[in-house]
């Protein structure tokens, strides 16, 4: 019988089952370990968990800037999600050599590609420094205050853990601001891609099949952990070696049966489980429905190009994606909140609180005031909501000319500046120099014209115009509302619209020049128009922060007795519980897992999110899945279960009680969509690519036994008859039993 954990927002169903929650593996001995072991965890949680010993944490990285990878080879081959590896797929590809089309793998070690920038962040340990600056804080303190002497502690704390180790540190706030852990990290910057699978695969189902089950992606993309010659983190070399990783993780043949142990670790972006009732309404009547109206309109405008020329969708493939995933996903999280009736259920929980404090003193003198300061906070941050999102989607990120003269903005306070450092300028030159390669190499003019058409009109008809720069109304007006002559003008003027315009200025940069470019003075008014608006919010955010702050700690205060987890910040985390199929609606019932049969009956050869390869439907036809099918002779693609995941956590590794690789989680299910606000255990599952038919596509369909040779496969119970992986003819592969 699995032990009850309670968690402040479930008054919703007021118990919460032991597979919500996103855990400090620090705290899993104290907090999770019975629970977990009742499921069918055969680990102890020195095996999870070590800073003496080698244990699970040791093959879990933060794969770049957002997702999770693991380390599933003793030569640092590193797994990933395919929409994880994209843009670094996507950056090595053209119209010559179209890895997004035809997939990509190195046969050996020499091919494998290296890419700039891109890193592979290993936990080194946690701890606990929660003492060791709540005692420097007192509730005197403004939040602006208090937050200031957190960083100046915090730094300290990090300074004084990396001393002398090369590691990098971060002091992490946990609870809104009522505890923090530090986190000490090893950075290698040596990750080069090893394989691929055809966008076809990796990516098949595409916005269709975004965030909905059934699913059919092997969404999956290989990489390798390089080293210097010592073993430790070095720039990228032809000299670097493999790294020798502490942990690899075995690959499990054996599969899963419905009701089976399972855990996810990883780095889980962000989730606002303590979010009262009125950020919710904001999101449901304001944030939302913005951010997914501007990004709809931009999504068109790159589709209608992109399907017009192959060339334009290799560009702006990885970019759509980005645009793409949270279109859809804001789509579902409202509906998820209305459906699910998020905001009575917060409210249900606040006037709990509130009736808390009406019978305990203690309580209501220290936490009176923190939901009236929220609401309050609210009721003026909401004023200016849409022009926050209209600021952020459809300038900032909307066409990429403003983008690119905005990342300017530094070199132009230089040249301004009384005694300008010739220094500091050639730095900044020689990164702005970088930048717009990449940027050029990834661009479009006609289609990032149409965008800045498309941007400004929704801007200036949206936003209220008392919120709009005045030079911006002034310049529309003047244009008698000829957005197309706007944008031509700017097109046509600004420095920012070519390389060579670019390139030109960066051999002779001019306060002049960036200042009266057109490009740039827009997305300069822009700016300066939206620190005006913000700056009207200061005293709400300062309420904001603090109201939640003690929000939360008076929850946690008025119930003592419950295990309380933290919201997602990027920090690793464990989540477990059990593959689940699960019921959506009325009849309908969802099996826990999918089959190859499954992608064959999606086929469309007209429509580009659906079509299958030619290889996969040979494999497919003859029933040649060698090693990896499933005891009934079907070749599995994906599965289920209730773990609690979010965004980051792309790519994390599914593992049994063993601690062995079954799958790799990369997405959850629409019918939960408000899941990263509240969790909902009947519906809420993990979609995961099973690793078999990870392991079927890198043998079978792809022939890179080297690949295969490098993992270690295990098998509790071996099969009468075994076949060698066909790719592997210079190495079978470790076949543990």
């Amino acid at each position: 019988m699995k032990k009850l954990l309670f968690v402040f927002f479930l008054s919703f169903s007021l118990l919460a089952k032991a597979d919500e929650g996103m855990w400090l593996p620090l705290l899993i001995e104290r907090l999770n370990y019975v629970d977990m072991q009742k499921e069918g965890l055969r680990l102890t949680p020195e095996e999870i968990y070590s800073i003496n010993h080698s244990s699970l944490k040791d093959a879990i990285i933060q794969f770049g800037n957002g997702c999770t990878g693991e380390i599933i080879s003793s030569q640092g081959l590193v797994l990933t999600n395919h929409h994880c590896g994209y843009g670094v797929i996507q950056s090595h590809s053209s119209l010559e050599h179209d890895y997004l089309a035809d997939g990509f793998w190195a046969k050996k070690m020499s091919e494998e590609l290296p890419n700039e920038g891109l890193t592979a962040r290993f936990l080194v340990r946690i701890e606990d420094v929660t003492s060791s600056i709540v005692t420097e804080l007192n509730d005197a303190m403004t939040e602006t205050e208090r937050n200031a002497k957190i960083s100046e502690l915090a730094k300290a704390i990090q300074a004084e853990a990396v001393k002398g180790t090369g590691y990098d540190a971060r002091v992490a706030s946990f609870f809104n601001g009522n505890e923090f852990y530090l986190f000490v990290y090893e950075v290698f910057r040596d990750v080069r891609l090893v394989g691929a699978p055809p966008s076809s695969i990796g990516k098949f189902g595409a916005d269709t099949d975004n965030w909905m089950w059934p699913r059919h992606t092997g969404d999956f993309a290989i990489f390798r952990v390089y080293t210097g010659a010592d073993g430790k983190p070095a720039t990228y070399s032809k000299d670097n070696i493999p790294m020798k990783p502490k942990h690899h993780l075995p690959v499990s043949l054996d599969g899963y049966e419905r009701g089976d142990f399972a855990m996810i670790m990883g780095y889980p972006g962000s989730t606002d489980r303590y979010l009262t009732s009125w950020g919710v309404k904001l999101a449901i009547d304001v944030s939302n429905p913005t951010i997914v109206k501007i990004r709809d309109q931009k999504l068109k405008i790159m589709r209608k190009d992109m399907d017009a020329d192959r060339e334009v969708s290799i560009k702006y493939a990885s970019k759509y994606a980005g645009i793409s995933n949270y279109w859809k996903y804001f789509i579902g999280q409202t509906r998820g909140l209305k459906r699910l009736d998020v905001v009575e259920k917060k409210e249900a929980i606040e006037a709990k609180f509130r009736n808390w404090l009406s019978e305990d003193p203690a309580g209501r003198a220290r936490y009176a005031n923190a939901l009236n300061d929220v609401e309050s906070a609210y009721g003026i941050i909401g004023k200016y909501t849409l022009q926050r999102s209209y600021y952020i989607e459809s300038m900032i990120r909307g066409a990429e000319i403003l983008s690119l003269a905005q990342s300017f903005g530094g070199l132009a306070n230089e040249l301004k500046a009384d005694k300008p450092s010739e220094e500091k300028m050639n730095r900044m030159k020689e990164s702005l120099h970088n930048a717009a390669d990449r940027h050029f190499k990834n661009y479009n003019k006609p289609t990032d014209h149409k965008l800045l058409v498309a941007m400004l009109r929704m801007f200036y008809e949206d936003v209220p115009a008392d919120q709009q720069p005045a030079a911006f109304r002034q310049l529309v007006e003047k244009n008698r509302g000829d957005f197309e002559k706007i944008a031509a003008a700017i097109f046509s003027k600004s420095l920012f619209a070519d390389q060579a315009g670019v390139n030109a200025f960066l051999t002779k940069p001019s306060s002049r020049a960036i200042e009266k470019d057109p490009a740039y003075s827009l997305v300069r008014m822009m700016f300066d128009q939206y620190r005006e608006n913000q700056g009207k919010l200061d005293e709400a955010y300062e309420k904001l922060e603090r109201g939640n702050r003690l929000f939360v700690a008076g929850l946690m205060e008025m119930e003592p007795d419950r295990t309380f987890y933290p919201n997602a910040n990027s920090t690793m985390r464990l989540t477990y519980g059990q593959i689940l199929d699960y019921y959506p609606a009325d009849a309908v019932h969802y099996r826990h897992y999918t089959t190859l049969t499954g992608v064959m009956e999606k086929e469309d050869p007209d429509n580009w999110e659906f079509v299958v390869p030619a290889r996969l439907k040979e494999l497919y036809e003859k029933k040649d899945f060698g090693i990896y099918a499933m005891k009934n002779g079907e070749m599995p693609v994906a599965f289920l279960s209730n773990t609690d995941i979010t965004g980051g956590n792309s790519g994390s590794p599914v593992l049994n009680g063993k601690g062995e690789l079954i799958g790799l989680a990369f997405d959850g299910n629409w019918e939960a969509m408000s899941g990263d606000i509240a969790f909902e255990p009947e519906l809420q599952r993990t979609i995961s690519v099973d690793i078999r038919y990870v392991l079927f596509i890198i043998d079978k369909y792809a022939g890179a036994g080297n690949i295969i040779s490098e993992l270690t496969l295990v098998r509790e119970k071996p099969e009468t008859t075994k076949e060698v992986p066909a790719a592997a003819v210079s190495a079978e592969p470790a076949l543990v039993h």
